[in-house]
């Protein structure tokens, strides 16, 4: 069974998703899109089977005030977590580990059709195995200067297909790509 594997995240001006503390307060400081609108993370959230996010997004994740995946199954990679937070039993969230390949496999077997990887790390793994099929990146006007970057160093070209653009009046520039697949 094929998977689509989604991403959709924000990125500063400079494509820095957190400080390098892995603080990302600064998406606070930025004026909403408005009127209800939430840049399409309604549409993808309820169009994939589970979340996949990387043990970092995850103890972030364990800050907030509320867990914003109820009802929906989480995959945490990790290689040195081994059992859920007491404080979030009553979720769907398991652990795993392995290669990117092995994972997808693994996410296969369980029957997904379509994840959504959060997390910079798991991002670029995946990216790197080829395994991503389309990305939402949606661009806040803030320059950062230094954090954590979504695009981490690369050992090959990965060519990119946009399909669409849309701004918003805050300055929000969400752009949507496909994947090209070597070969």
């Amino acid at each position: 069974m094929t998977i689509r594997v989604s991403v959709f995240i924000a990125t500063s001006l400079d494509g820095y998703i957190a400080h390098s503390d892995g603080g990302i307060d600064w998406l606070e400081s930025v004026p909403p899109v408005g009127n209800g609108d939430d840049a399409g993370y309604s549409a993808i959230y309820n169009a994939v089977d589970a979340l996949v996010m990387g043990r970092g997004t995850f103890d972030k994740i364990l800050t907030f005030d509320s867990y914003p995946y109820a009802g929906k199954p989480l995959v945490v990679l990790s290689s040195t977590l081994t059992t859920v937070p007491d404080k979030l039993s009553e979720h769907d969230i398991s652990i795993m580990h392995g290669t990117p390949q092995r994972v997808y496999e693994q996410l296969s077997e369980r029957g997904y059709t379509h994840i959504y990887l959060d997390g910079g790390k798991v991002i670029q793994s995946f990216l790197r195995a080829g395994l991503v099929d389309d990305m939402t990146i949606t661009q806040i006007p803030i320059l950062l200067g230094s954090g954590l970057s979504l695009f981490g160093e690369l050992e090959r070209d990965i060519h990119l297909r946009l399909l669409r653009s849309t701004a918003w009046h805050n300055g929000f520039v969400q752009s949507v790509y496909q994947v090209q697949r070597e070969g």
